[in-house]
């Protein structure tokens, strides 16, 4: 099947390349038994992909089910998926089949798979490697023959370093990785989208269809979609809706889309070319580390200018200055002395002298290098924590492992 008739056949709009990748490989995968693990935010038609799958594969005719495993609590997760026998815990008053026994030779639809505690990640995985269960409170052993297709809006690999998932289990399910773009990825698709959004609930709420001008469109695209194609259908149902004049422009459309910001995180070129997606997440949290201390400098800067063209201020806390006898900001100003000046005309007030007489102030802009500062901040970890990688490892808040990739990286000699 071609991919127009997959689009067509499941309602799918768009031909971002991103989009028509995620199908074809959806489509190549289906007609075999390999476990499928498909990537992508809340709101982009994970589930649709599974539904594909299942659709063009040999097991079209046998049972579907689709699972949210954040939805079912802890303490019976075991029992829906597995099942339990009579009395194996308070409340099971009969024997109950899951849904791997249920859904046997069928396609099971495990949605957002890291949410899954770690005992039942390690059924699963037997489930995956020799298709064997057991129900919870028996010592029987079943069979079952299930595919398993998995989704997940979460980073796995980070929640395997952070130890709330098995690396094992990720990479039984990960032999099809299925990435499917986010919205904002996909600009040339959204007022198409929109539009057939639009076209819908016209005819839905048979109201005339809502229209955009030029300016609308392109507020509609720069919009940033944080909940990809689930929150631009609610838009367009409550323009449908709500909206008395069916021709919008931009200030009108505007009422509907919630406040973002435009100060969003630059997105390293790493991170789009096969580069490592642990390491990308630690330079945008180094991003916003750095900025932080950046502006945390520039006020304490202004602040100690105030103070040495206004001795005034610093008259009034002497406890302030007492403290304060020589104050450094790691190498960015001169050291200040803080001096008593001598009193006159019994006046009582407070001279600050710079250790160097300053002339002129000069605004020192500092490096924002990520390279330079990530080599810094590992070089001072390890010098605090005397060359022990694990303590080092651990104050950065990233692996052991990651940081010998660094020191190789950076050339570092521990």
């Amino acid at each position: 099947m071609d991919l127009q008739s997959i689009k067509n056949r499941f309602g799918i709009i768009g031909n971002a390349p991103a989009l028509n990748y995620a199908l074809q490989v959806a489509a190549q995968v289906a007609n075999t038994d390999l476990t499928v693990l498909i990537n992508g935010e809340s709101g982009v038609g994970k589930e649709v992909f599974s539904q594909i799958i299942h659709t063009l594969s040999a097991r079209k005719h046998n049972p579907f089910i689709a699972v949210n495993c954040g939805a079912i609590p802890e303490g019976t997760i075991d029992s829906e998926l597995f099942g339990h026998e009579k009395g194996s815990f308070t409340g099971a008053a009969d024997a109950r089949k899951g849904y791997f026994e249920t859904v046997n030779g069928g396609t099971i639809f495990l949605d957002e798979i890291g949410e899954l505690p770690l005992g039942t990640q390690a059924r699963l995985l037997r489930v995956l490697e020799s298709g064997e269960y057991i129900r919870v409170g028996s010592s029987k052993v079943q069979k079952t023959d299930v595919r398993v297709v998995a989704a997940t809006n979460k980073d796995l690999l980070q929640l395997v370093q952070i130890g709330k998932f098995r690396e094992d289990l990720y990479y039984r399910l990960s032999t099809v990785p299925i990435r499917v773009p986010a919205l904002h990825d996909r600009p040339e698709d959204i007022h198409l989208l929109f539009r057939k959004f639009a076209a819908d609930f016209a005819t839905k709420y048979k109201t005339g269809s809502v229209q955009l001008d030029e300016e609308a469109k392109q507020l509609l695209i720069n919009y940033p979609w944080p909940g990809n194609v689930r929150e631009l259908k609610n838009i367009a149902e409550q323009i449908s809706v709500l909206s008395t004049d069916k021709n919008i422009s931009a200030k009108e459309l505007n009422k509907y889309l919630q406040p973002f910001s435009n100060n969003r995180m630059p997105i390293l070129a790493a991170a789009n070319n096969g580069g490592s997606t642990e390491f990308s997440s630690e330079r945008e949290i180094l991003y916003k580390l750095f900025f932080d201390m950046k502006r945390d400098v520039t006020e304490l800067k202004k602040m100690f200018l105030e103070v040495l063209q206004n001795p005034g201020m610093v008259a009034q806390n002497q406890h302030f200055i007492n403290e304060l006898k020589e104050i450094r900001t790691n190498d960015l100003m001169a050291p200040v002395l803080v001096q008593p000046a001598s009193p006159a005309n019994g006046s009582s007030q407070v001279a600050i002298t710079p250790a160097n007489e300053i002339h002129e102030h000069v605004e020192v802009e500092e490096s924002l290098n990520i390279i330079d500062k990530e080599r810094e901040l590992i070089i001072k970890a390890l010098k605090k924590h005397k060359n022990k990688r694990k303590d080092a490892a651990l104050d950065l808040g990233i692996s052991e492992r990651t940081l010998y990739r660094k020191l190789k990286e950076y050339d570092i000699e521990d």
